[in-house]
């Protein structure tokens, strides 16, 4: 895990530091025993959701209860429900739990809280889990972690203003999703490039879907994107959160995740569950603002009873590789002025197998591809395959910002970011203000500044070019190479210095096979004899 770095760093500047999360991580890491990660994420991640929701009950509660003159009553669930408060049954609060945290039926406690929290509040039904009482939960670990997670301070209005137990739930997904591994990406994009997405297209208003939403970070960023924004930075300090979310995720457990994620910070959102290519939740829907991180390469998304499907308008995709029907499937959900930013391998900008060429093609052709960027490697948890971030915009010339009908912008990211661990990696806010500002400026926002191109970084090609590169969308071949500093020491000089270094060098080398010649004859080998 990442080590915590000085407090004077922004708690927002990268996942990996955020005040005393790490610490909090260690210790409930400490007590999962031989549980397996995947397993473990629920038990953590629904108890800190329950304590979440029993501490702003909790709140709630205490002013009815200073309010009884006048006709107040702190066991009415409709005064929670009137201030968009989960009502929490007594069975159900934390202290009534933590109370009983020592007792061996603690694990049949919590499952009853659960399922009274499910009972009374419909939004959830469904959503909590309710196994603490299986007999491979350890009881007195189960406790000790309730008793840990009394520890978190977010009653107090201070705490809830700087959604304190928001950032624990969000380090936690991104601790569980490096502990996963490859299985953890299916629940969890890394948090930089759901930013870079966010800060890139946007979503200030109008509907944001995401058709495989994981633990719905996207939604999340989208509304600290707002709330972030709303005091101004270009957009005159008029951005509210008038944005509608849907999304559907497949995985019931990651589901499950995505619901509470939403819950923790009070986001309404449509999140269906079901198969987006065979059991699309929202057929009719045209979004304003996609966002997706598909999994990559899937091989086995059932292509083959989709073969006529009204989806594929630029080519079948291939059975073998759902890549290019997440495109479509996108593409298929856009309004008429609609922008989608999303996450694929890299595979997917110069592949020609199965059709994918032809699809590709035919989606620069129809105007569809705004920009690309290529990241750098050892930003995600779930794969080492690298990644691009693809722009599509339905409409380039209208009106919103100038027309860059014929034109797509390439950006070369792959040399950026810093390593938070030895084998993680994540862009910073510099680089992710880098990219979109270029981004920015190149759409031509107001206030973003003269786009121009700079070598090896980013470049605006024509379609003309693209043809000319086989319709192969790699930022590499269009943003040339960067400029490298003149040190100012002629050819003539600087060639005479380098072949006599060489042959110093050589000599060195002479002198040094020589002596290990000379060592392996006294032990009894010739050099070149085996």
């Amino acid at each position: 895990m990442a080590k915590r770095r000085d407090n004077t760093t922004s708690p927002e500047s990268t996942a990996a530091t955020v005040g005393y999360e790490a610490e909090l991580w260690r210790m409930a890491d400490a007590l999962r025993g031989s549980m397996d990660a995947a397993e473990y994420k629920h038990v953590v991640l629904g108890l800190i959701f329950l304590k979440y929701i029993s501490d702003a009950f909790e709140e709630q509660h205490k002013k009815l209860e200073a309010e009884r003159a006048q006709g107040a009553d702190p066991e009415d669930p409709d005064e929670y429900r009137a201030e968009n408060i989960f009502w929490v049954p007594p069975e159900a609060r934390w202290a009534h739990l933590k109370a009983q945290a020592k007792q061996p039926t603690i694990g049949r406690l919590v499952d009853d809280a659960m399922a009274a929290i499910e009972r009374d509040n419909p939004a959830l039904k469904g959503v909590l889990p309710k196994d603490y009482a299986r007999p491979a939960l350890d009881k007195t670990r189960l406790g000790q972690l309730i008793d840990l997670i009394s520890n978190i301070q977010v009653g107090d209005e201070a705490s809830r203003a700087k959604d304190v137990l928001g950032r624990v739930y969000e380090y936690f997904l991104s601790q569980f999703a490096s502990a996963e591994g490859k299985k953890g990406g299916e629940f969890y994009t890394p948090r930089c490039v759901v930013k870079l997405l966010v800060e890139m297209l946007e979503p200030y208003r109008g509907r944001v879907y995401d058709p495989c939403c994981g633990s719905s970070g996207m939604f999340v960023q989208s509304v600290e994107f707002i709330r972030a924004h709303a005091t101004g930075n270009g957009n005159g300090g008029k951005a509210k959160a008038d944005i509608s979310i849907y999304g559907q995720e497949s995985n019931y457990t990651t589901w499950r995740l995505a619901k509470m994620n939403l819950a923790i910070r009070g986001i309404e959102g449509q999140i269906a569950h079901g198969d987006t290519f065979h059991d699309d939740k929202f057929p009719d829907l045209k979004a304003d603002f996609i966002l997706a991180n598909p999994p990559f390469n899937v091989s086995d998304w059932g292509g083959e009873r989709l073969r006529d499907d009204k989806r594929w308008q630029y080519g079948v995709p291939p059975v073998g590789n759902a890549n290019f029907a997440w495109v479509q499937h996108i593409v298929h959900h856009l309004a008429p002025a609609g922008v989608a930013g999303f996450v694929l391998a890299n595979g997917s900008m110069s592949s020609n197998q199965s059709g994918e060429g032809e699809i590709r093609k035919n989606l620069i052709e129809a105007d569809l591809v705004d920009c690309m960027v290529a990241l750098p490697g050892q930003l995600f948890y779930s794969t080492q395959i690298p990644a691009c971030l693809w722009f599509l915009a339905r409409d380039r010339k209208n009106g919103k910002f100038r027309d860059r009908h014929g034109q797509v912008l390439f950006i070369d990211a792959r040399k950026m970011g810093r390593m938070v661990d030895r084998t993680h990696r994540e862009l910073t806010d510099e680089d992710i203000a880098r990219i979109a500002n270029t981004y920015h400026a190149w759409r031509g926002e107001k206030d973003a500044g003269e786009y121009r191109d700079v070598p090896g970084f980013c470049k605006s090609a024509t379609v003309e070019e693209i043809r000319k590169h086989g319709y192969v969308l790699t930022p590499g071949r269009y943003v040339g190479a960067e400029k490298i500093e003149n040190d100012g020491e002629p050819f003539e000089e600087k060639m005479a210095r380098l072949v006599a270094q060489l042959r110093v060098q050589q000599t060195e080398a002479a002198k040094l096979d020589a002596a290990i010649a000379a060592n392996l004859e006294e032990l009894g080998f010739r050099a070149g004899e085996r």
